[in-house]
C-alpha cells in the first residue's frame, strides 16, 4: 500500500522561484500547490489539508507576515516557513515573531531548504493537542500552581517552532531543564540535545570548542576535531550563561547563526550546519546590550521569543510535590530508603523565601538526608539559613549563588565527628548517620572532606 504524500502550499509571485521549489520538493516524494498572491493562497488553504507552507515575504497583494497572521488564526497546526532576501533579517525575526515556523533566505540553498522541510513534516506528523502531560512526568517541570502548568504550555507552542528562545529566570528555576523540554518536545527530539556553559569556556579555546578545528591549525591541534555546533547538527544547541560570552566571540556566533554556516579553525571552506538556539542567563541582558557589554545584533537575534521561568517563591505551592520528587530522586541515586518528610519540615519550607529556587531545594533536602534520623526529616535536619528575602534576592542575583556556606561547616562537623567515632570506617559511620555507603562517599567527595 503506498504511502500517502505529503502536500505543501507555495506562495511567491516569481515563476522561477515556484519552479525550484516545486522540483525540489517533488524529488522529497511531496506534492505542491501553488499560489502568486495572498487572496490565492487563502483560497487554497480553503480548500486542502496542507503538511507545509512556504511563502515569500514580498507578495502583490501584501506581505507574508500577513499570511503567516492569517494561518496562525485559522490553521494553526499548519508550519509556515517565510522565504526572505538575502541578509533581510528583521524580516526573518518579525516572521518568526509573528508565528512562522523557520526561514530561508534568498537566493535558496537546496540544503538548508531539504532540513527544513524534513524538520517542517515531522511537526505536521505530530498531533497539536495541547496537554497538560507533564505533571506527572519524573523529566518534566513538576508542580501543578498556574504559573507552572502556563510554563508548561508555552514549552509546549515553543517546541514546535524553530524561533530561537531566550530563557531568562533566576539561578536554580531549571533553566535547562526547560530548554531540554522544548527540544525534547520538538520536531530535533530523535538528535542532540547539546547544553555548552558559555561562562565556562577559557576564551582562547572558545573558538575551537564552538567551530571545530583542523589538524595543525594550531599548536597541539593534533587531530580534527568537531566542534559543539556539528555535534548538535540536526539538534539543539543551548547557550547557557550566554551573557558571559566575550564580545569577539559574540560576532563569530552571530554569523553562525545567520548564515547557518560555521568555519572550523584551519578549514577553508564554511560547513552547513542545521542547529535549533536555545539560551539561558540569570543575568540581565537587556542591561547589559544598553551598556555595550552584550551585542545589540547578538541580542535580537537570540531573543526573537522571551521564556520566563518562574522563581520558587512565585509557586509555593508546587513545594510538596518538588521536595517529595526530590527526596525521591536522591534516595535512587544513594541507593537508600526514602525518608518522610515532617509536618514541621514542610511548614518551614513553605514558609523559606528560597532564593537559590529549585537548585538550593534539592541542596537543602540532600543535607537533610545526611543528618536525619529515623527515617524521618525534621525541621532542624533542613538547617535553614535565616536571612531575610531581599538579602537572600540581591546575594543571588549578584553571585549565583544561593546557600549559606556555614551549613556545609555543620554538616562537616556532623560527618567529621562520626568518622571520628568509628576511627575513619567510612561503613561504620555511614551506619551510624543512618545513610547508605554510597550517601556518605557522595557527601565526603561534595564536601571536599580527605
Amino acid at each position: 500500500m503506498s504511502q500517502l504524500k505529503h502536500i505543501a502550499l507555495i506562495v511567491d509571485d516569481e515563476p522561477d522561484i515556484r519552479e525550484l521549489l516545486d522540483i525540489t520538493l517533488s524529488r522529497m516524494n511531496i506534492k505542491t500547490i501553488s499560489a502568486e498572491n495572498i487572496t490565492q493562497a487563502k483560497d487554497l488553504l480553503n480548500q486542502h489539508k496542507f503538511d507545509l507552507c512556504l511563502t515569500d515575504m514580498r507578495l502583490p497583494d501584501g506581505n507574508g507576515i500577513e499570511l503567516i497572521k492569517y494561518i496562525q488564526e485559522n490553521v494553526s497546526s499548519l508550519p509556515v516557513a517565510m522565504i526572505t532576501a538575502h541578509g533581510n533579517m528583521e524580516y526573518a525575526i518579525e516572521a518568526l515573531k509573528s508565528g512562522a515556523f523557520d526561514f530561508v533566505s534568498k537566493p535558496v540553498d537546496l540544503n538548508i531548504l531539504r532540513n527544513l522541510v524534513n524538520t517542517a513534516l515531522k511537526l505536521s506528523d505530530t498531533p497539536t493537542e495541547e496537554t497538560d502531560n507533564n505533571q506527572n512526568d519524573q523529566q518534566g517541570l513538576l508542580g501543578q500552581s498556574v504559573s507552572i502548568k502556563e510554563t508548561r504550555k508555552k514549552i509546549q507552542k515553543l517546541s514546535r517552532s524553530q524561533a530561537p528562545v531566550y530563557i531568562h529566570g533566576e539561578s536554580g528555576v531549571g533553566k535547562e531543564l526547560v530548554a531540554k523540554l522544548i527540544h525534547e518536545q520538538g520536531p530535533r527530539a530523535e538528535n542532540n540535545f547539546v547544553p555548552v556553559n558559555c561562562g565556562a569556556i577559557p576564551a582562547e579555546l572558545m573558538e575551537s570548542e564552538f567551530f571545530g578545528h583542523k589538524k595543525g591549525s594550531f599548536t597541539g591541534a593534533t587531530t580534527d576535531k568537531q566542534g559543539l555546533f556539528q555535534a548538535a547538527d540536526g539538534g539543539t544547541l543551548f547557550l547557557d550563561e550566554v551573557a558571559d560570552l566575550p564580545l569577539a566571540m559574540q560576532v563569530k556566533l552571530l554569523r553562525a547563526i545567520q548564515e547557518k554556516a560555521i568555519r572550523p579553525i584551519g578549514g577553508q571552506q564554511e560547513i552547513a550546519v542545521n542547529v535549533r538556539i536555545l539560551s539561558a542567563t540569570h543575568k540581565n541582558l537587556n542591561a547589559l546590550t544598553e551598556k555595550g557589554e552584550f551585542r545589540q545584533d547578538l541580542y535580537y537575534r537570540i531573543n526573537v521569543i522571551e521564556l520566563e521561568v518562574p522563581s520558587l517563591r512565585e509557586h509555593p505551592e508546587d513545594i510538596p510535590i518538588l521536595a517529595k520528587h526530590l527526596l525521591q530522586k536522591i534516595a535512587d541515586d544513594w541507593q537508600t530508603e526514602t525518608p518522610k518528610l515532617g509536618d514541621d519540615a514542610l511548614n518551614a519550607l513553605n514558609d523559606y523565601s528560597f532564593p537559590g529556587n529549585v537548585r538550593e531545594l534539592e541542596n537543602i533536602l540532600e543535607r537533610a538526608m545526611t543528618l536525619h534520623e529515623d527515617k524521618l526529616i525534621t525541621q532542624a535536619d533542613l538547617q535553614l539559613p535565616e536571612v531575610s528575602n531581599s538579602d537572600h534576592i540581591n546575594h543571588t542575583e549578584e553571585s549565583g549563588l544561593s546557600l549559606d556556606p556555614t551549613l556545609n561547616e555543620k554538616e562537616k562537623e556532623v560527618i567529621q565527628k562520626a568518622l571520628e567515632k568509628t576511627k575513619y570506617n567510612k561503613t561504620a559511620a555511614a551506619k551510624l548517620l543512618g545513610i547508605s555507603f554510597r550517601a556518605l562517599r557522595y557527601r565526603l567527595k561534595k564536601l571536599g572532606i580527605e
